[in-house]
């Protein structure tokens, strides 16, 4: 393959600004990448240039809150139907033709919103890690479906979402304990995944018991940082950008479950989806836990056309596994979705 140079751009509307990365021909058919807490359009950069020589117009965003994108102040502008809008204005600004939306994360509600809410903008649409009908449905469901056996009700009521307790809880706090070192958060945060935690308890389910992010510490430890996900150049992008804004803006995402809930349920067809979807469990992604929970059920009873692929990796996925992430999207673009080109 040629390798395709990445270009940065900006769109502004009166509500909202977008910064966004761009690859490929700029009449190729579009593929959207979104990202999650707490990364940036940065976390893509395997697949950008990889899809743009496949043909496509390869876009990923700064989500607001981050990068380049509007910074806002109020919880509430953080609710996935704000971030949606983003998308819808942003999709409008790139063509409007129907798009492959690729999602992780928080990316991911964004990216199946899109293909619920706005079908008539979405060829197909991918997620990693994030199963639809999950945090896009708000807190309440997802606690229904955790593990008891992983996370007794008694220690763990919320189960591995104990860490969304504690920032509707303790919100400055945690917020305080991220911005008091960015550098060191991002370094923690980034690491691949291993069989070790297979069957206990993820380390965001002890947030609340630890009383706060890094056993009670005023700010992440420094440790190594693992060069199987970023180098030290992806590091100091990450770290600077997180600095300069801070993390309420990522953190207040997780403050919209009741909006968000609400959000869902006005979904036309009650929230079906027949576009062809791709979903990528992370087998040792034990925070979103998909492969021996129940988390993906609701998935795949409300998308009649799901392929599921699972790739041996921790959460960051598209970062620590990008050959596998971008081989098994592409094999589900030829034999699923098709007519792509």
């Amino acid at each position: 393959m040629t390798f395709q140079e990445i270009t940065s751009h900006k769109f502004s509307t009166t509500r909202h600004s977008t910064n966004y990365l761009a690859c490929g021909a700029v009449d190729g058919p579009l593929i959207i990448f979104t990202h999650g807490w707490p990364e940036l359009s940065l976390s893509w950069r395997h697949q950008l240039p990889f899809f743009a020589a496949l043909g496509f117009r390869a876009i990923a965003p700064d989500m607001r809150g981050y990068g380049d994108s509007s910074i806002y102040t109020e919880h509430s502008e953080y609710a996935v139907e704000c971030a949606t809008q983003d998308m819808v204005e942003l999709h409008d600004a790139l063509g409007g033709a129907k798009a492959i939306w690729v999602g992780h994360d928080w990316g991911s509600p964004i990216a199946w919103a899109m293909a619920a809410h706005h079908p008539e903008r979405c060829q197909a649409i991918a997620s990693l890690c994030v199963p639809y009908a999950a945090i896009d449905k708000g807190l309440a469901p997802l606690i229904e479906l955790v593990d008891r056996d992983i996370y007794p009700q008694d220690e763990f009521p919320l189960g591995q979402w104990e860490y969304f307790g504690f920032y509707e809880e303790n919100f400055e706090k945690a917020t305080a304990q991220m911005d008091a070192n960015a550098r060191n958060m991002a370094q923690l945060i980034f690491r691949q995944g291993g069989p070790d935690g297979q069957g206990l308890p993820s380390g965001t389910a002890m947030v609340r018991k630890e009383n706060g992010w890094f056993g009670g510490l005023p700010e992440a430890p420094e440790v190594p940082r693992d060069d199987t996900v970023i180098t030290s150049e992806d590091l100091e992008v990450y770290a600077n950008a997180l600095h300069k804004n801070g993390f309420f803006g990522p953190n207040s995402w997780y403050m919209n479950h009741q909006a968000n809930a609400r959000f869902f349920q006005t979904l036309p067809n009650a929230g079906k989806l027949d576009v062809p979807a791709l979903f990528i469990h992370g087998r040792y992604d034990y925070t979103c836990a998909t492969i021996d929970s129940r988390l993906a059920d609701p998935m795949r009873l409300l998308c009649s056309n799901l392929t599921e692929a699972v790739i041996d990796s921790g959460h960051w996925m598209a970062q620590e596994k990008p050959t596998e992430v971008n081989r098994e999207i592409t094999k589900w673009l030829f034999q699923v979705v098709r007519d792509v080109f």
